[in-house]
């Protein structure tokens, strides 16, 4: 038999969740559909199959009438709201709506988990400025972290410079080839933060004396201008998802290492559910940055007209990360967790 402390205990962890339903369904009930912000929309689905889980729950678990009635009166409106709203617009208008949510959505969830974030870049550029500042120094450092016959080919193609660019085919097979190894990377500094955050650390930290250790040595031989000059358009997508990646890791750690009132497990279900959007973001900006890297990072354009794409890209997404979905609030979303 389930205890009533444990009913208890069971409705205060979940009661908010269950406001903010509530309140949602109240507002169309008083001031129609149009009220709903494209934020609200997009909450509507995950709370309604949230409710409907806890609904089972408290019926399998026999907790008492009057929370199974409160579930059931509830599931009942989330479901008209939801329905209701998608009748009203039809399809077309659900996913255009779906689409500004999900825009939105991504740099909400990476403001909210900015510590997380900003260890994250720590973490990583730290590392990536001593591989870069050491390999300077003493060229042959960059070799206990990246094998000689990666490093010499790599200089050696570097030093010959873009004048002539690349053909299609090869650009094809480069861009698979970026997109195969950047996203692996992310994926590991992500997934392996499920180890308390320590695996996305290590990662982190290990990507960026690698990458840093590569563009000393690069720099070294004479060739630092041509690097640069090839990474510029596309590093602030390609490195900044790392960063981005491994911040989703370590909040996922510290959902483990502090969970608050909820069990190591319960916690780490929510914070899977709220950092995926970071992963899934990340994702993007690599895959994006995948296709710049393959067809235009190594083309013949003039070095000026990269420059001045990397240095727009990079604004633009700092602006996108700053800014987008502001006037949705922020604070409605509730991101906890973050160390």
């Amino acid at each position: 038999m389930i205890s009533a402390v444990t009913e208890s205990a069971f409705a205060a962890r979940r009661q908010s969740d269950w406001t903010t339903l509530e309140q949602l369904a109240h507002r169309v009930d008083t001031k129609g559909y149009r009220s709903l912000s494209p934020g609200d929309l997009a909450r509507v689905s995950p709370l309604y199959r949230d409710v409907c889980a806890d609904l089972a729950r408290a019926l399998a678990a026999r907790y008492s009438a009057p929370l199974v009635d409160y579930l059931q009166s509830l599931t009942a409106s989330a479901h008209t709201v939801l329905y209701g709203v998608y009748a009203r617009e039809g399809r077309g208008g659900l996913r255009l709506r779906g689409l500004k949510s999900a825009l939105e959505l991504f740099p909400r969830a990476v403001r909210a988990h900015y510590r997380s974030i900003l260890l994250s870049a720590l973490l990583f550029f730290g590392p990536l400025a001593v591989g870069v500042l050491a390999s300077l120094y003493e060229p042959t450092f960059a070799f206990r972290l990246v094998p000689e016959s990666t490093l010499l080919p790599l200089t050696e193609a570097y030093a010959k410079g873009f004048d002539k660019g690349r053909d299609l085919g090869e650009s094809a097979l480069m861009a698979g080839f970026y997109v195969n190894n950047n996203i692996g990377i992310a994926l590991r500094c992500f997934a392996l933060g499920i180890f308390g955050g320590l695996g996305s650390a290590f990662y982190l930290v290990d990507n960026g004396l690698s990458i840093g250790a590569i563009l000393g040595y690069v720099a070294s031989q004479g060739a630092g201008a041509n690097i640069l000059t090839f990474i510029v358009s596309h590093g602030s997508l390609e490195l900044g998802a790392i960063v981005l990646a491994g911040g989703a890791g370590l909040s996922l750690g510290w959902s483990i290492v502090s969970p608050g009132e909820r069990t190591r497990i319960a916690s780490l279900q929510a914070a899977g559910r709220e950092v995926a959007v970071i992963a899934f973001g990340a994702a993007a900006m690599l895959l994006t940055a995948a296709g710049i890297e393959g067809f235009w990072s190594g083309s013949s354009v003039p070095s000026w007209l990269k420059c001045f794409v990397g240095a727009s890209l990079f604004v633009g997404v700092m602006t996108y990360l700053a800014l987008v979905g502001r006037r949705a609030s922020d604070s409605r979303v509730a991101f906890g967790g973050s160390p």
